[in-house]
Parts: structure tokens; C-alpha cells; sequence
């Protein structure tokens, strides 16, 4: 209980701060953005209209900066992120729901994939260390050495523009309206492979990588030795008592990579146009939408957060020493 206790505080702590700091992230950031609203809005918007903009979106001078914090939490509290600056007048809620799903179903399903195989490839390699499958690591060096927005530019290049076998942008075929229909989810699915299928490749080569450096070091300890002993099958051996050891730092880095996966994948998303938080943030940064910016931060922020949480919990559960109260 004392192990609970002390990480949930240790969260609630982390959280506090997280929405404190992305309170005063406008507030610092130079420029006025209501004045940049109206500036874009040429005769769209009145000058009576002006204060009102400032207290909408919590920029009012007349309330001190502790009055405009607790204001903020009370948005939060009642599930508001204000009003987007770019998307004017959609609050900034409606924007990132409408997003999120497509960071979450692409750079999810992909990072899962990717994990699963490179663990399983991983665990191969180096538990047949010294083999033809060590040949596999220069590949796996190569391509966890490739910057990510190059891979992505050659696979549009070749899969794209030279074969057509994919759109090179998009997430679906805008000619259909989105349902739950087999056409629709069919055009999410092949618009969705290209930028997956980099995903996959880009991320598997680091956690073959890391599963083997960590099996190489794992299969040697004692406890292994003694399984061996004992006459277990290899099978055993490798999955039960290597593989379940070596997978504990794998474990950290998989739940850090869900976390960020809230944030989508930046470059990604840019390269090919796809329409994720990643993407949303890009936008929001370029047009100044500070209520956005800070909604993005603060569900990516959530996000790794919750997937902390969630990685601590496995980790104690996979190594009970994690556990002990001292």
C-alpha cells in the first residue's frame, strides 16, 4: 500500500505542476493574441467586442494573475479548454476529440505492432547470440539510425509517386462522409498503411536492439544457469525466466511510448498530411492559437503521465522487488 500511496502522490504532485507551468505558457509567449485575432478578422469582429475576447479567453487584465489560475483550474475542473484562436469559435475541446482518435488508432495500433515483433526479434537474436541471426543487428542499426522524416520522404517517393500503390497525404478519401461503414474504414485503413508502415519501421529496429543487449546480459545470470539445470526445455528457459527479466526496461519505454503516442508522431504527421494532434499542434504553433497549443500540451502531458502510472504498476508486477517497502 505504502508502494501505491507514495507513486499516486508523487502523480497528483507531477499533475499540479504539469497545469501550472501550461497556465503561464501564453501569459509568457510574446505578442497579444486577441489582437492578432482581430487582426485576422478585418471587420468580422467589433472593438466593443475586444474585452470580452480577453475574459473568454482568460487574458483579462482586470482579474490579478491568482484570480486567472484559479479561473483556469475551474475550466478544467468543469472539462473546458477554452476557445481555439485559429478555429474561432470552437472550443478547443471539440477540436482535439476530433483529432485525437486518428493519433490514437494510427500511432497506437503502429507502436503495438512494432513493440510485439521487435521484443519477439529481439528475444531470438540474442538468445541465439553468436548465429546467422546476429546478422540481422546491422540492418536493425541501419534503420534505427534513419532520421524519420527521411524514411517517410522515400517511402511516399517510392510507394507513392512511383509504384501508386498509396496516397501520399491524407487520412482518408474526403469524397466519403465519415461513418461506421466497411467504404469508410476501408479508405482510413489504406490511407492509414504507409505512414503505419513507417512507424513500424522506424521503431522496431530500437526495441530488437534494446531486447537483445538486455537478453545477451540477462542469460547470464545465475538463475538461468540453474533452469538450464534443472532440464527445462529451452522454450522454457528463454520466455519464463531470460525474456521475463530482460523485458522490465522494455516494459518503461513502451508505457513512456504510449504516453507520447497521445502527441502523435510530429514529423509524421506532417510529411503525409495526417490529421492527428501532432498535426493540430503544428498547425497551432504556426497561427499563434495559444488555448490550443496549451490544450494539446495538456492531454499529451496527461497522456505520459497516465502511462507512467501505468508502467510502474506492470513493473511491480513483473519484478516484486519494486514493491518493497523501505
Amino acid at each position: 500500500m505504502k508502494f501505491v500511496a507514495r507513486r499516486l502522490i508523487f502523480y497528483v504532485i507531477t499533475a499540479w505542476a504539469a497545469v501550472t507551468i501550461n497556465f503561464f505558457i501564453p501569459r509568457l509567449m510574446p505578442g497579444d493574441p486577441v489582437k492578432a485575432l482581430v487582426a485576422k478578422n478585418q471587420g468580422k469582429i467589433p472593438t466593443d467586442a475586444i474585452p470580452a475576447l480577453y475574459a473568454m479567453f482568460g487574458l483579462d487584465d482586470s482579474k490579478s494573475l491568482w484570480d486567472q489560475y484559479v479561473d483556469y483550474w475551474g475550466t478544467l475542473m468543469r472539462g473546458e479548454l477554452g476557445i481555439s484562436f485559429t478555429l474561432f469559435p470552437m472550443p478547443v475541446s471539440d477540436v482535439i476529440a476530433a483529432a485525437l482518435p486518428w493519433t490514437v488508432g494510427l500511432v497506437g495500433i503502429a507502436t503495438i505492432i512494432s513493440f510485439a515483433i521487435g521484443t519477439l526479434i529481439g528475444t531470438g537474436i540474442g538468445w541465439r547470440r553468436g548465429t546467422w541471426a546476429d546478422s540481422l543487428l546491422p540492418i536493425s542499426t541501419f534503420f534505427s539510425a534513419v532520421p524519420y522524416f527521411w524514411l517517410g520522404l522515400i517511402a511516399i517517393f517510392v510507394f507513392s509517386v512511383t509504384l501508386g500503390w498509396f496516397p501520399a497525404s491524407g487520412s482518408y478519401d474526403r469524397s466519403l462522409v465519415p461513418e461506421f461503414s466497411w467504404e469508410f474504414i476501408s479508405s482510413v485503413i489504406y490511407y492509414g498503411t504507409l505512414p503505419a508502415l513507417t512507424i513500424v519501421i522506424s521503431s522496431i529496429a530500437g526495441w530488437i536492439l534494446g531486447m537483445r543487449n538486455m537478453l545477451v546480459t540477462v542469460s547470464s545470470e545465475d538463475y538461468v544457469t540453474v533452469a538450464q539445470a534443472k532440464g527445462l526445455s529451452e522454450r522454457r528457459v528463454m520466455f519464463n525466466y531470460a525474456a521475463r527479466n530482460a523485458v522490465l526496461p522494455q516494459v518503461s519505454s513502451f508505457a513512456l511510448s504510449l504516453g507520447f503516442i497521445v502527441g502523435g508522431t510530429l514529423i509524421m504527421e506532417m510529411v503525409f498530411s495526417y490529421q492527428g494532434i501532432g498535426f493540430l499542434l503544428f498547425n497551432a504553433v504556426n497561427g499563434k492559437d495559444y488555448p490550443l497549443m496549451q490544450g494539446c500540451f495538456l492531454v499529451i502531458t496527461i497522456a505520459v503521465l497516465a502511462a507512467n502510472i501505468m508502467a510502474d504498476f506492470i513493473y511491480a508486477i513483473l519484478d516484486p522487488r519494486t514493491r518493497q517497502e523501505g
